[in-house]
């Protein structure tokens, strides 16, 4: 029993010592998303930073996938030493819990939160030929047309699909949906007027819009992004429609405190750094408030979002096996 209770000591002293070194090697951020999706510049922005501030380089690792499942799973079985972590999104560790039968990860009790960073609203987009102008017209032109329209996602179960899915429950719309393998190639389809609408990230959607190749039609969200000031918001037309995606970072479950405490650190103190706050709220990012950056507060915030999206998606029948 004395052996044990002394190995016991040299671990807990061991792991100690260890976490108090971190990092003394590269760390690898692994983006769940196939290169050049809505995240990139997220990543590619916030692993330069970060690298500069914890002394070691941050390498962006793209895993693409699953609807972000298979990069997400890889953080979830990698070593708990802080040198491997997630770049989240509610579609990894909230909506992806509630679509598939057999998820390959539990994001509640597989993973350490360390902080919520950005949140980015969704925007109801059609082709640009669509007859309507605002919310009302568009719902109306859809009910009365629904045999023929169709909508699009960067794939089923997305952030993106599952957005519309909302949008649709809320107002009533049956409408086809065709699911594309990315949001970029939803967008090219949209653009060129194969398909009626399309509810996507703001940060991707804002070049197209203002291009004039699609039509904006409302804000998912309760409040208008700066970025496309003009653009109203659902519920000020009349319809209480709620999308959003966000990003946070995870570590896998079982990483000391220290390093989830080291992480964090560089993570808000990247969120303070103006350069990277003006090049993402340029682009629509929105940082999300001090207080709502701790490790306990995300932890909180995916339960709840688990909660939000459960309701959507039963309504929507929308599985995957």
């Amino acid at each position: 029993m004395l052996r044990a209770l002394l190995a016991l000591c040299f671990l807990t002293v061991a792991a100690t010592a260890h976490a108090d070194e971190w990092p003394t090697r590269p760390i690898t951020m692994i983006n769940p998303f196939a290169a050049g999706g809505p995240n990139d510049v997220f990543a590619r922005l916030f692993a330069q930073r970060m690298g500069e501030l914890l002394g070691q380089p941050v390498i962006l690792e793209n895993v693409g996938g699953a609807g972000g499942m298979n990069g997400a799973s890889r953080v979830a079985k990698a070593a708990p030493d802080g040198y491997t972590f997630l770049l989240g999104t509610v579609g990894t560790q909230a909506q992806n819990q509630l679509l598939y039968k057999k998820p390959a990860y539990n994001s509640t009790t597989d993973f350490e939160p360390v902080a919520l960073v950005v949140e980015a609203p969704l925007v109801l987009v059609a082709r640009k030929d669509l007859p309507v102008k605002d919310m009302k017209e568009f719902v109306a032109y859809g009910k009365a047309n629904a045999s023929k329209m169709q909508f699009g996602s960067a794939g089923t179960g997305s952030a993106i699909h599952l957005g519309c899915a909302l949008m649709n429950s809320v107002t009533g719309l049956d409408i086809m949906h065709v699911p594309y393998r990315g949001a970029n190639p939803a967008m090219q389809d949209l653009a060129s007027g194969r398909i009626d609408y399309l509810c996507d990230i703001v940060t991707t959607a804002k070049p197209q819009i203002e291009g004039g190749s699609v039509k904006a039609i409302a804000i998912l969200n309760k409040e208008r992004s700066p970025v496309l000031p003009n653009v109203p918001t659902a519920l000020e037309q009349g319809y209480d429609v709620e999308a959003y995606t966000w990003n946070a970072f995870f570590l896998p479950k079982g990483t000391p405190e220290a390093i989830v405490a080291k992480l964090n650190k560089a993570t808000v103190d990247t969120m303070k750094t103006p350069e990277v706050r003006e090049k993402l709220e340029s682009v629509g990012l929105r940082f999300v408030s001090e207080d709502r950056t701790t490790p306990k507060y995300l932890g909180d915030f995916v339960k709840s979002e688990m909660a939000k999206w459960a309701a959507p998606i039963k309504a929507a029948n929308i599985s995957i096996d």
